[in-house]
């Protein structure tokens, strides 16, 4: 089933969860483990991602198909621009659709560790609309995601422009958007109002993560120049006093975000879970729910 299907069919915001392929068979087993876990709050979907200039191509691949194959969750696929030519996606969209995977999520992907920009020499594609493009062409039956940027993307031209790259990606087949994280959910409903100014009309599926220590919190706002820590949420954290209480105090902040997000009616929640199973547990407990395909809009 497409993720737009699934969002539009729902009578209550969808929740799903993202996933990062392990590289050892350990780590395999634990995250299968957690995902276990994480299957009995009945999540709407989950997906799966891709590293930094394809690096986890085949784990990621192996980890979809064998999502697929041993559990009933439906599944997305990352897929990224950088470090694939238009074979290798042609191959890896073929492989996807005899698995019976049929959601992508496409996007332009991290750079390497040392590279500063992509050229794609023409074997390639430079950027998501193109890769958007050709799913759409080669697979149309496909459910297509595109990455959005509610705090602004780090290499955006300026914010004008950035709204106008996000609708090439829905004009050229992308049928839903699912947001990077962000701490104040006041930029995401902005962010979707731009977006229905310039005609985009497709669902917005908000991303959730989690602070869970202070570290944490530093490597966040070292990636992305554009990260943006509301005063309430940095004093909410420095308050804590080891990283248990930070940890507890991001899971509070994120709930509040998702109490939020659900009351306004958001067509979904996408957690970030970094293979882990407690910050989603805590957050539907803390909302009093058995699972998550309790919540409903009012």
């Amino acid at each position: 089933m497409k993720v737009v299907d699934i969002l539009k069919s729902h009578n209550h915001t969808s929740v799903s969860f993202e996933f990062f392929p392990p590289k050892t068979e350990k780590g395999f087993a634990n995250l299968f483990h957690t995902m276990g876990e994480l299957n009995s709050l009945k999540p709407s979907y989950v997906s799966v991602t891709y590293g930094a200039g394809g690096s986890t191509r085949e784990n990621t691949h192996r980890l979809v198909t064998r999502i697929k194959r041993e559990s009933a969750m439906e599944v997305v696929a990352h897929l990224t621009c950088v470090g694939s030519t238009r074979d290798e996606v042609a191959r890896i969209l073929d492989e996807y659709d005899e698995a019976g995977v049929s959601n992508i999520l496409a996007l332009r992907g991290d750079l390497p560790q040392g590279m500063t920009e992509w050229n794609p020499s023409g074997k390639g594609f430079e950027h998501a609309a193109d890769l958007v493009g050709f799913i759409k062409e080669r697979k149309p039956h496909f459910g297509i995601g595109a990455a959005g940027f509610p705090e602004g993307h780090p290499e955006a031209p300026n914010r004008l422009r950035e709204v106008d790259f996000l609708k090439e990606k829905i004009d050229r087949g992308a049928d839903y958007i699912v947001t990077q994280l962000f701490f104040d959910n006041r930029d995401y409903y902005d962010f979707v109002d731009r977006c229905s100014v310039v005609g985009i009309k497709v669902p917005v599926v908000a991303g959730i993560m989690a602070i869970s220590s202070r570290k944490s919190m530093k490597r966040m706002a070292e990636l992305s120049a554009n990260a943006r820590f509301p005063a309430p949420l940095i004093r909410l954290i420095e308050r804590a006093d080891d990283d248990d209480l930070v940890a507890r105090a991001g899971i509070h902040w994120a709930t509040e975000q998702v109490r939020d997000l659900v009351d306004k009616g958001v067509p979904g929640i996408h957690i970030y879970t970094l293979n882990n199973s407690h910050v989603s547990t805590e957050i539907c407990q803390t909302l009093g729910l058995r699972d998550f395909s309790s919540i409903r809009n009012y």
